[in-house]
This record gives C-alpha cells, sequence and structure tokens, in this order.
C-alpha cells in the first residue's frame, strides 16, 4: 500500500510540473510548418503534427517541457557543461532529452533502493545507505554514458588526424589554397573528423571568419592535437608565413605522437595482461597441473589409514 501511494504522489508531481511548464505553439511555429507543408489542427496540443506517430506527438512535448524545466533548476555552469560534453559527444541527443534521462534513471534507481530498503527492514541503518547510494548511481549513470560517447568519439578522430594533416599538407604544397585543401580533406576522410570539418567549411562559406571557425572546430571536438594544430595555422595567418611549411611540420608532429602512443599500449599491454593472468588463467593451470596430483596424494593418505 505504501509503494502504491509514493507512485501516485511521484505521477502527481510529475504532472504538475508539466502542466506548468508546458506552453502552446506559438503563430510563427504554425506558419513554419505551414511553409514546410506540414498537416496540423488547431492550436496547443492539438496543432502537433499529424504526420509523426502518436508517441511523439504525446509523450515527446511533455519530455521537452520537463527538460526545459530541469534546466531552469540545475545551475547554470553545470547546464553549460553538458551542452559542451553533448557537442563533443556529437550530439547523441538534445540538452532537454539528456536532462529528461538523467531525471528518468534517478526516479527508476531511487524507486529500486526504496524496494531494497523495504525489503531489508525500512529506512534506518542499511536501507538508508542503499536509498542513497541508488540515488548517487541514478545521477552517475547518465554521466559516465556520455563521457564514454566523448571519449569514444576523441579516439575515432585522433586515429583520422595524421592521415588526414599528411593529405592537407599534400594538397597544400600541389598549390591549393587552405580552405580547398580542407575541403578536399573533408570529402575523402570519413567519420566525426570530417563531419565537423564540413561544417566549419560551410560556416566560412556563409561568411565566418577562418579563425573563428577553426577554433569552434577545435571547441567541438575537444582533442587537444586538433587545438594545437588550429593554433599554428592561425599564428601562421596572422604571422604571415608559410601555409605549407607548418602543414607539414604539424603533419610530421602527428605520426611522431601516432608513435608515441603505439609505443605507450605497447608498453602497457604486459602490464595489463597480469589481471586476467592471475585471475582467469593460472588457477586453471594450478587445477589442471595440480589436481591429479593431489587426487593421488589424497588417495594415498586414506589408503595408509
Amino acid at each position: 500500500m505504501i509503494i502504491v501511494a509514493v507512485l501516485v504522489v511521484f505521477a502527481a508531481i510529475v504532472c504538475a510540473v508539466l502542466a506548468m511548464s508546458w506552453q502552446a505553439d506559438s503563430p510563427m511555429v504554425a506558419r513554419m510548418a505551414a511553409i514546410r507543408g506540414e498537416r496540423t489542427v488547431g492550436s496547443g496540443y492539438g496543432s502537433r503534427q499529424l504526420t509523426e506517430p502518436i508517441g511523439t506527438r504525446v509523450f515527446g512535448p511533455l519530455a521537452g517541457s520537463l527538460g526545459r524545466k530541469l534546466a531552469t533548476l540545475l545551475p547554470t555552469r553545470w547546464i553549460q557543461y553538458l551542452e559542451k560534453r553533448l557537442v563533443q559527444a556529437g550530439q547523441p541527443t538534445t540538452l532537454t532529452g539528456f536532462l529528461v534521462a538523467v531525471f528518468l534513471a534517478e526516479a527508476g534507481t531511487l524507486f529500486i533502493g526504496f524496494m531494497l530498503a523495504l525489503s531489508m527492514g525500512g529506512l534506518a541503518g542499511k536501507g538508508l545507505i542503499v536509498l542513497g547510494a541508488s540515488g548517487v548511481l541514478g545521477v552517475f549513470l547518465p554521466r559516465t554514458w556520455l563521457e564514454s560517447r566523448v571519449r569514444l568519439r576523441q579516439k575515432v578522430i585522433l586515429k583520422s588526424l595524421p592521415d588526414a594533416f599528411d593529405l592537407v599538407t599534400v594538397c597544400a604544397e600541389a598549390g591549393l589554397g587552405l580552405d580547398a585543401a580542407l575541403a578536399r580533406v573533408a570529402e575523402k576522410v570519413k567519420g566525426p573528423f570530417g563531419e565537423e570539418l564540413s561544417v566549419s567549411l560551410r560556416e566560412i562559406s556563409l561568411g565566418k571568419l577562418r579563425r573563428d571557425a577553426l577554433q569552434e572546430l577545435g571547441e567541438r571536438t575537444g582533442v587537444p592535437d586538433l587545438v594545437q594544430f588550429v593554433n599554428a595555422v592561425i599564428q601562421a595567418e596572422a604571422m604571415g608565413t608559410s601555409i605549407a611549411t607548418v602543414l607539414r611540420i604539424q603533419a610530421e608532429q602527428m605520426r611522431v605522437k601516432r608513435r608515441q602512443r603505439a609505443e605507450q599500449l605497447a608498453q602497457q599491454a604486459p602490464v595489463k595482461m597480469i589481471f586476467p593472468l592471475v585471475l582467469c588463467i593460472f588457477p586453471t593451470l594450478f587445477i589442471v597441473i595440480l589436481g591429479p596430483a593431489g587426487i593421488r596424494i589424497y588417495q594415498t593418505l586414506v589408503e595408509t589409514r
């Protein structure tokens, strides 16, 4: 009975928050939908696009309202940090979507912790510790997922940088300008780096300064080697030095760093192999080698008695 009451109170709070934070579509949104050829009916909730699935039309606005409400309640520094990490992760979801995921993960882990606490005798002693640990786990699970996405994307970008810089250097030495060389790299290189470079080139074509677009490229990726390359190119343009020379030096440094990273991983391999050897392989070897001898010794001792 207590569990049902808790669930009812939780659902009532969520509905109240969504009702207070929901806003109807503005006339501008309706006009833009009409220009795009989307069929809408009425206003407010009824103005949702009928071409979308019913789950998107029903739960999408609720999740967006909840995410915007959470964004207003959290500190500005946290929101800025989450926006930056989401961009570096390749924008797998929006800020409001991530906040809603954090809220649902926190609610789910708290509910599981509450159930475990009740099964352990109530909210006292170990039950209270379990409830607090579940709350902390609900906060860190989405953040751990986001950080893993950022690290994976940065790793992919880092692997593609040496070949990309070599191609930029060859194009620049062949007589192409820096923008044309970067455009050729964006065409040839597949993956996150090519996509981000295409975005920067599109911004440059729309009128943004090249140094600003390249700086934003480094911020969107968060890869130190790429940031160093961007700073070197911007400094070469400011000083009036040869871009081809700077690109050649940066490409050589990138190849050296790639070889150093490979040597570092090779030196770390024996240390990382110790744990599976000690925990998994050595015990099985001892059982296979010493098992028959132990059985024979046991049989001998029993017979002598």
